[in-house]
């Protein structure tokens, strides 16, 4: 058995495999204390309720995607909730079809703001006046593009308000399309659900998605709705949330029933867009924030550079891939398993290289794209 331990010189491997040991177990520690939340996670709710709900959308020029999806928003079953529509600047066809469908549903409202040089283009604004403008005190979230996965998606989101919770954070998948693009996006989808669901969870919230959040206007007034990072396009759901959650405030929502789907983009240039606007709001992150969301994939990367060195280490190989496999293992089980909650269980198969190559990706894309905020929507 012994012969299978390294000897522990002052030397290079030596430094190289104290790496690898420390990197092990903060990967070890951060998937057992924050990602198996997600993993084990229970739907537990309080006896359901359903207060009247306000859902607001904030749609520029999205003619068809309100065509398309907002009868399935209408048509929810609930017994009380209004339906508001912010056309913010459009210039297609949006307010015709709205007005059609305001005769046909009488809970639809609908309010126009008027094109102006002056007005950005960010949802922030078109919100505010929803918010504002809202009949009920409960708040629910989506985009013109999302489609929810079926009629109890409101019962299933406004049963989740509480006297203990005024927040609640959903999830957003896309839908399954042909091609590689498709699968890429999917993936980074389902990972940062993981992350801001298992933080939140951990008590580190720091996002929600716009396409499937719910919160009452006392929490908007309270966190001086978007006063703090209005200058920005983005930041209506992570910096908003990072403002307004509080230690038991909020709670997660992962039930089937709670699913808006919305469509992946349709081209590398524009996903690229889509996540340099999503990072203009990380340099408002608090440090600790920063820190959880870096510690996972810088200590991936150091414990799986070790471990390659090592193999060319006969003193140090054996003892290195057994922490390496063990480690892999844990993994495999635990990543998998948040996965398969959040109903992607077709990655699990390829996790450990998909986990990999997704550390060494986001940093690349992250630190390649344009973080400016360039104000458009």
């Amino acid at each position: 058995m012994f012969e299978y331990l390294p000897k522990l010189d002052y030397n290079i491997q030596t430094y190289i495999f104290l790496c690898l040991c420390f990197a092990a177990f903060v990967q070890l520690l951060f998937v057992t204390l924050v990602y198996s939340r997600l993993a084990f996670h229970k739907d537990k709710k309080e006896d359901p309720k359903t207060p009247g709900v306000s859902i607001i959308i904030a749609a520029r020029n999205e003619s068809e995607n309100l065509f398309k999806n907002l009868p399935f928003i209408l048509e929810q079953d609930y017994p009380e909730f209004e339906v508001i529509i912010v056309n913010h600047q459009s210039l297609d066809d949006s307010q015709y079809i709205l007005d059609a469908y305001k005769r046909q549903y009488p809970h639809l409202r609908t309010v126009k703001v008027e094109r102006s040089k002056h007005l950005k283009y960010g949802k922030k604004l078109p919100l505010t006046i929803g918010i504002k403008g809202a009949k009920f005190e409960h708040l629910l979230f989506t985009d013109a593009d999302c489609k929810p996965t079926g009629n109890q998606w409101l019962r299933s989101m406004g049963s989740y308000f509480s006297e203990k919770h005024q927040i609640v954070l959903g999830y957003g998948p896309l839908r399954k399309r042909k091609g590689f693009l498709n699968q890429v996006i999917r993936f980074d989808t389902a990972w940062i659900a993981m992350n801001y669901i298992s933080m939140a969870k951990a008590k580190l919230p720091y996002m929600g998605i716009g396409r499937n959040m719910a919160y009452t206007k006392q929490v908007f007034y309270d966190a001086n709705g978007f006063k703090s990072h209005y200058s920005l396009s983005s930041g209506d759901d992570d910096l908003f949330i990072q403002d307004a959650a509080r230690k038991k405030n909020y709670t997660v929502n992962i039930e089937k029933d709670s699913f808006c789907y919305s469509n992946s983009a349709k081209s590398w240039s524009q996903w690229m867009k889509q996540k340099s606007r999503h990072y203009t709001t990380s340099a408002k992150y608090q440090v600790i924030k920063k820190l959880m969301l870096g510690i996972y994939p810088l200590s991936l990367l150091i414990m799986t550079v070790s471990f390659v060195s090592l193999l060319f280490d006969s003193n140090f190989i054996w003892i290195s891939l057994a922490i390496f496999v063990f480690i892999l293992g844990i993994k495999w089980i635990i990543l998998g398993r948040a996965f398969s909650k959040l109903r992607e269980s077709k990655f699990i198969a390829w996790m450990p290289l998909l986990d990999i190559a997704y550390a060494i990706l986001t940093p690349i894309m992250f630190y390649s794209v344009d973080k400016t905020d360039n104000n458009k929507w």
